[in-house]
């Protein structure tokens, strides 16, 4: 099968790209800047925003998965503009199935960045193609560059009531592949990591596996998504779940060495497609969402 993927050079799309190439699918990658093609991904140019490229990036192939996302700041640019755009494309180019990446919660909670989740959603659903929607929890990815960004502080402010499900970008990549083979399932589907916990039992064990030694100062987060997390609407129960924990994340086993490059880049916690973050070369709206910024030339 052919799959084109949005947002491949963000977290998710870099653990799901190798995914796809090693169940034996062709991967078209959609990128805003020129990319060389290597093996079996073949790189595409393309613009959600504007729309340019993406009858190109949509003609002949079989399914799309659509990870790219303009992300928390981004104000739905991509979520809702870009969205309706790529589905305008692969209607007319006769797409089969359209997989949107979401939120758990954007339908419970849809505050702020969920509210464009949730009307990307709506607009997918209304398509007329075959879709699935594919709502995840937090990346442990995404939390641990969170949390490093308070690291400058003397104290690391927490909110114990607040909780997180978090799951690991390889496993909701292995999730996505399931789903894309599956063909549409015309509804949404949940997937969450094995475990449910506070923000300071997060926060101190990243704390210890970061060799970091500082005091945790408790507080009350505020807001309404805030409020939407602690009464757990943000989290699931659906089955499977995700099975890497927040602490095998952080202190993972050492890695397998072994040829087979799609296994490596999917399977281990360390690997550069599942933290994406080591690479200084990559930069996201949103901080991990996938969607590349434009480079000067």
């Amino acid at each position: 099968m052919r799959i084109l993927v949005t947002g491949a050079t963000g977290t998710l799309g870099g653990a799901l790209v190798p995914a796809l190439v090693k169940a034996g699918h062709q991967v078209r990658a959609l990128s805003r800047t020129k990319r060389e093609s290597r093996g079996n991904v073949e790189w595409v140019w393309g613009d959600l925003c504007s729309g340019n490229g993406l009858p190109e990036a949509v003609r002949g192939v079989d399914a799309v998965a659509h990870l790219a996302t303009s992300g928390r700041r981004g104000r739905g640019a991509v979520d809702i503009p870009g969205t309706r755009l790529l589905i305008v494309a692969a209607r007319e180019a006769g797409v089969g199935h359209l997989l949107l990446t979401s939120v758990v919660g954007a339908d419970r909670a849809p505050i702020g960045y969920l509210r464009y989740k949730l009307e990307a959603e709506r607009l997918v659903g209304e398509s007329g193609l075959g879709w699935t929607v594919l709502r995840a929890t937090p990346f442990h990815q995404w939390l641990d560059r969170r949390l490093h960004d308070f690291a400058g502080l003397p104290a690391l402010p927490v909110d114990p009531t607040v909780i997180w499900q978090p799951v690991h970008t390889g496993e909701v990549a292995a999730r996505a592949a399931a789903l894309l083979a599956a063909g549409p399932l015309g509804t949404d589907v949940e997937f969450g990591g094995p475990e449910v916990i506070g923000t300071d039992e997060l926060a101190k064990a990243w704390l210890r596996a970061r060799n970091q030694r500082r005091p945790c100062l408790r507080v009350r987060y505020p807001g309404r998504l805030y409020a939407a997390q602690r009464a757990g609407d943000l989290t699931t129960d659906a089955t499977p779940k995700g099975k890497i924990t927040w602490q095998e994340y952080l202190t993972p086993p050492a890695p397998i060495v072994s040829d087979d490059f799609a296994s490596e880049h999917t399977a281990s916690p360390t690997s550069p497609a599942t933290q994406p973050e080591q690479d200084p070369d990559l930069h996201v709206y949103g901080g991990d969402e996938g969607y590349e910024r434009p480079t000067r030339g």
